[in-house]
Parts: C-alpha cells; structure tokens; sequence
C-alpha cells in the first residue's frame, strides 16, 4: 500500500521495466497490446521523462516525490477526462431533449488513497476509501445545490434504481432505496453503516477485517491471523490517527459500537463461522 516500497513500475509509473532491476514489473503496463500508432503516444508524453529519469536516477526523498508526483498527476488527468466525458454526456442528453427526464447517478466503487497515511489503493476502512463519491442529477425530484449527510451504501444503489423505475425490491436485496432521502423528503435515516473485507492474502495484503461507522464514531476488527481492535472519534481525529480502543473516557462509546456491529452482522447474515468459510477456500 506504500506509494515508494509497493507500487508497480509499469502500471503505475509507467515504465516498461524496473529501473533499478531492470525486471519487469509485477504488472506491467499494457504495453504489448498497444498497436504501434498508440506507443507512440505513449511515448510522446512518457519517453523524455522517462529518460531524463532513467539518466538520473533519484533516491530517498527526491524518488518518493517523483513517485507521488507522477501517480498524482496521472490519476487527476484520469479525472479530468472522466469530467469531460460526463459533460460530453450531458451535452447530448441535453441537445435530444433528454436531460431533464434522466436521472444522473454519477459513483464509484469506492474512494482512494492519494498519499494519506502513506498511501495509495484501497481497501481499508478508513475515511478515504470508505467514503464514497455520490453526485445525482434529476431535477424533478432534487433541487440542486443539495446535500444530503445521510449515510447511504453500495448496496443501495440497485433499490433505488429499481424504485425510480416503479419496479418492486426483490426480497433478497440487502440495500435501501435513497430516493427520498435525495429529494428531501422525510425518511429513516440510517444511524450507522457495516463493512467487511475479506481478500488476504491477495493484492496489498490487506488484512481481512470488519466495521461499524456512525456519524461520529468507527470501530474496527482486524481478524484472521492477527486480533487487533481500533476506534476512531471522526469529530476530534478526523485523518484516524489516534486509536482510542479501551480508552476509558470512551467506554460507553466503545460498549455501544460493539453492540451495534453485533446487530449489523446479524443483520446482514454475516459472522465468524462464515468468515472462517472464506478463510478455509483459500489454503
């Protein structure tokens, strides 16, 4: 997860082969299936300071900036393309007549480190992947400029898709729709949000463990091979610093998070037994 010690020389620095190795990287970038018109362009904008690079190759802090820097800019170019692309969107929405009979959804999968911590990726449940980007356009029902502090999960979406659709929730469908939330409208606010993530050992070793987040408070079990809690005050340590698990000016705050991640496992049919299933598919 360390931006210097575990990003990958070909798909997020851009280099064919590791410079100081000269192996190839763990993921190379997709070099072998661009066609020669595509290398070129490629090469336009990564082959001179990929040589001044290679000339001089920095160490220590001067690497660690180069490698931030270079990830940096990749991504927000990324975003400001898929910016451009949405207005593109909208443009023709908006040309056939379209634009105010469509309900915009604009999400991702999940947030992403850019440096915090040290970091880059995803995968724990602290803020910055937690949180998710949720941006929605449909003017016949939410007002713009609104903002809503409701907590809302990926596995809202489908509900709420479906609802605007007049189509029923199947039963087996765990999520809410947020359509009245979204419009303003008088609605059962959640009261805290569960997460869960099983992948280790696999990319980052990330280790597997579970969570409860209220609007101010978060309390996490990192489980499998180790057994180690944390709890974070979002109103006083908002970049999760400072793990106040068993502190005991927050006892009955910590009382009430685990009894709240007790109910949400039972809610969502998730428990040890079944963690210890997925843990037994991979040996």
């Amino acid at each position: 997860m360390e931006i210097v010690n575990d990003m990958y020389w070909g798909w997020d620095m851009k280099f064919e082969k590791n410079p100081f190795t000269g192996n190839e990287s763990r993921l190379p970038a997709p070099f072998k299936r661009m066609s020669k018109e595509q290398m070129d362009a490629w090469n336009s904008v990564y082959g001179s300071p990929n040589k001044a690079f290679l000339d001089n190759k920095p160490m220590g802090e001067e690497l660690a900036k180069f490698m931030y820097h270079r990830y940096l800019r990749d991504y927000l170019k990324v975003i400001k393309s898929v910016d451009d692309g949405i207005g593109r969107v909208l443009d023709y929405l908006e040309k056939q007549g379209l634009l105010e009979n469509t309900i915009i959804i604009y999400t991702s999968d999940q947030g992403f480190y850019l440096g915090e911590h040290g970091w880059y990726d995803k995968r724990f449940m602290y803020e910055q992947s937690l949180s998710t980007p949720l941006l929605v356009r449909y003017p016949k029902e939410i007002q713009a400029g609104t903002v809503v502090e409701g907590m809302v999960l990926n596995l809202d979406h489908a509900p709420t898709i479906l609802d605007y659709a007049g189509i029923p929730k199947p039963a087996d469908m765990q999520g809410e729709s947020w359509r009245q939330l979204a419009a303003g409208k008088p609605f059962p606010k959640r009261d805290a949000i569960y997460y869960h993530y099983y992948e280790y050992p696999g990319p980052h070793n990330v280790k597997r463990h579970y969570g409860v987040r209220t609007d101010r408070y978060k309390l996490i079990h990192f489980y499998h091979d180790v057994d180690e809690w944390e709890m974070y005050d979002l109103q006083t340590d908002p970049d999760e610093m400072n793990n106040i698990y068993n502190d005991p000016d927050y006892s009955q705050i910590q009382e009430m998070l685990h009894k709240r991640l007790r109910e949400l496992r039972k809610q969502y049919g998730d428990s040890n037994e079944l963690s210890q299933q997925f843990i037994d598919q991979i040996k």
